[in-house]
């Protein structure tokens, strides 16, 4: 569902001027210059509006021509100076004491544990990333810590919150037992409860209860022996295992769980951890593995490598973790039946949603387009493309007349007119590098069963990881990168997008899409919903928004309401970005490490010099800081690693398709962000079924590569110079990430 689509077509080309409200940081980049931005009323890459076409482009060699047309215009800063978080996650108070809030959610089992004994035939996954049968109620909590270290004193209090419901028996382990070296899978050293003096001294919790009722305190470090005074800087690995109240079970749902094991780090709060020696003991990870910053996820010893884009930023708050879990409902709820995709005999069917899926359209949910919260599903000759986005437009750049602005492949009504989409064939071309190494690249083509129509372009689905992080970035971040004249004459420019908010006609910098058509989630989310799933929301709330109905926002009622739109985008908002495998872990001697953590550190430092060496960074841009301004929390002041500069560049005539999009000619495409490039042979289901670029034709790192032209000719044509060693090494560091 999410973000391949390009979109009703809302875009506009405006110079920027920013109104007031903006925030932002400088990008790390060599290509940032702010000066840049009081140049860019000169922006090379216009159209009217009204034309809905777009003269902008050409080749490397080339500078977009055209001029604006009509009177500048400002854009309008996403988000204001002023605006207020959901939700504190942490503040000192005045005598330094350092809280925290540590969101958490039930698991099935722990961290280490991965399907069988450590020294055990590999036996399968473990389940500690499932999601388990009625996550999304009555059962996520937090912890509110109390840290007095910073302010002089050895003590720590932790707070049990309960956000919904009433636990009964939740059980409280702290400090990896490093001491026993039998400790592998789980063990800790102190283990202990929340007993509620207003409860008889029961251990019962209850959600909106005062925070004093159900708590403890811990004044040691118990991974020292004998037990030392806690200093700033100290780990505490924090493992509760909340337990429902039984009698009656609340909601017909198990009552029984374990959660996150995660690492608090004395003085300075949660951080994303990996296992070192021994037996893979907690330990924070270096900043620079941390592609998502704080909100990046850590290392995972269960063995669910095909889980782990699905995981909730690691700093998220208490309050937020419910509306994750809320809004992940949604997104695997089947807008036709309201049944869950997890557990459909179990789960109870979501019945606000029977029968709202649209008389057309591709997937019933949103997850069926992406596969773990990953791309799309790699089709073979002949298959339907149903998992995939086949954009229209007609000759005048309009919705096609037929297909609307896409086209819905399913109809509900068996007798309706089939609009099949599928792959018709391959077309190969063989590529000889400079030592020889031959590589096969292939390129899609596709047959419509209905009218080929005038333009069209292919969408595969993207992972869907980290998009709140982009979200949050200042557009003075962004925009500091362009250079639409190159000015310092690398060939390498980069031009924005300006996209007009379908609710409020403001003018935002887009960031979303394969184009950067979409300026915030809730219009990307709209734009799916409607496209495919024929589901109305209150950003498109009529179905004619498909086709480009001029009476389109007519409708007074919707399908998704605004309350379940908002859990929607901060569901996708709220999503971590795995942490960069580069490092070793700390397996004992003898024992079978786990594929994902199979890694070489200096083969992928080498890739990562030589990527940085052929110039790949001028448009992956490796570090970016997020802006303070963003709703949630998490989200603010992270400095993140996205690998993208979020801007539209010229990738050659060989990637370019015959559809039109406002500025974004059909040579243009957004610097794709490369965090989680290195998980979609897990999370997709082996290298096999790994497809990259926009339409999906590539089938390994190095075929993407090497379909790079344009404004990336010389970083690919360096690229192919590489001895193969070198080349292997990039790859290596891309797998990484």
């Amino acid at each position: 569902m999410f973000n391949k689509n390009e979109g009703v077509n809302t875009m506009q080309v405006l110079t920027p001027r920013p109104q007031p409200g903006g925030d932002g940081h400088r990008a790390t980049s060599r290509r940032s210059r702010l000066s840049r931005l009081s140049r860019l009323s000169a922006l090379s890459v216009c159209v009217s509006a009204a034309l809905l076409l777009a003269a902008c482009g050409g080749g490397g060699d080339g500078a977009p021509s055209g001029t604006p047309a009509g009177d500048t215009l400002g854009y309008t800063p996403l988000f204001s100076a002023d605006t207020p978080m959901n939700e504190q996650i942490q503040y000192r108070q005045p005598d330094g004491t350092l809280v925290t809030m540590m969101g958490s959610r039930p698991t099935e089992r722990h961290a280490r544990e991965r399907g069988e004994a450590w020294d055990a035939p590999d036996a399968g996954p473990g389940r500690y990333l499932t999601f388990p049968t009625f996550y999304f109620q009555n059962r996520t909590f937090g912890l509110e810590i109390h840290d007095h270290v910073p302010a002089g004193i050895s003590r720590v209090d932790v707070y049990l919150r309960v956000n919904q419901g009433i636990f009964d028996g939740t059980t409280f382990s702290l400090f990896r037992n490093i001491l026993n070296p039998e400790v592998r899978d789980y063990g800790w050293s102190l283990n202990y409860g929340f007993n509620n003096p207003k409860e008889g001294g029961l251990p019962i919790c209850r959600e909106a209860q005062p925070k004093e009722d159900c708590m403890m305190s811990f004044d040691s470090n118990w991974r020292t022996d004998p037990h030392s005074p806690l200093k700033i800087g100290d780990k505490v690995e924090l493992a509760p295992a909340p337990r429902l109240k039984r009698d009656p079970v609340v909601d017909g749902g198990g009552s029984r769980y374990y959660s996150f094991e995660q690492l608090y780090v004395v003085g300075v709060g949660m951080r994303p951890w990996y296992g070192i020696a021994p037996n893979l003991d907690s330990e924070p990870l270096p900043e620079e593995t941390l592609l998502g910053g704080q909100a990046s996820i850590s290392y995972n010893y269960s063995e669910e490598p095909m889980r782990v884009f699905q995981q909730m930023a690691n700093n998220i708050g208490i309050v937020n973790t419910q509306r994750f879990v809320e809004g992940r409902r949604l997104f695997h709820t089947s807008f036709l039946d309201g049944k869950h995709s997890e557990h459909d005999a179990d789960n109870p069917v979501f019945t606000a949603h029977i029968g709202q899926l649209g008389p057309r359209y591709n997937q019933p949910r949103c997850i069926e387009c992406h596969t773990n919260n990953g791309r799309s599903v790699a089709a073979g000759i002949g298959a339907k493309l149903d998992t995939m986005s086949m954009l229209t437009n007609g000759a005048d750049g309009k919705a096609d007349p037929t297909y609307g602005y896409n086209v819905q492949q399913h109809a509900q009504d068996p007798t309706a007119t089939p609009f099949d989409v599928t792959l018709q064939a391959l077309d190969k071309t063989v590529r000889t590098l400079p030592d020889g190494e031959r590589v096969e690249l292939v390129k899609p083509v596709f047959a419509f069963k209905g009218p080929t129509p005038a333009q069209f372009s292919a969408r595969q689905a993207p992972q869907v990881i980290g998009m709140g992080l982009i979200e949050a970035l200042a557009e003075t971040t962004i925009l500091a990168q362009a250079d639409p004249n190159d000015a310092n004459g690398d060939g390498v420019r980069g031009i924005p997008n300006w996209i007009v908010d379908p609710e409020t006609g403001k003018t935002h910098l887009g960031r979303f899409g394969w184009k950067a058509s979409k300026a915030s989630l809730r219009h990307q989310v709209g734009d799916a919903l409607i496209k495919d799933m024929g589901v109305t929301s209150p950003t498109f709330p009529t179905r004619g928004c498909q086709r480009g109905a001029p009476d389109c926002r007519s409708a007074s009622a919707t399908s998704v309401t605004e309350g379940e739109l908002q859990r929607l985008t901060h569901y996708l908002s709220l999503i971590g970005v795995p942490a960069q495998r580069s490092l070793r872990s700390g397996f004992p001697d003898g024992i079978r490490v786990s594929p994902e953590h199979d890694v070489d550190p200096p083969l992928i430092a080498r890739g990562a010099a030589l990527f940085n060496q052929v110039r790949c960074v001028a448009c992956h841009t490796a570090t970016m800081q997020t802006g303070n301004t963003h709703p949630f929390a998490e989200l603010r002041n992270q400095t993140i690693h996205p690998y993208s500069d979020l801007l539209l560049h010229d990738m050659g005539p060989n990637l370019a398709d015959s559809l039109r999009e406002a500025n974004a000619a059909p040579n243009l495409w957004r610097t794709a962000p490369l965090w989680g490039v290195g998980s979609l042979r897990f999370v997709q289901g082996g290298d096999q079924n790994v497809r990259l670029l926009h339409d999906g034709r590539a089938r390994s790192m190095l075929e993407a590569i090497l379909w790079h032209g344009g404004e990336a000719d010389s970083s690919r044509t360096q690229f192919e110079a590489l001895p193969k060693a070198d080349r292997d090494a990039v790859v290596a560091f891309l797998q990484s990430l």
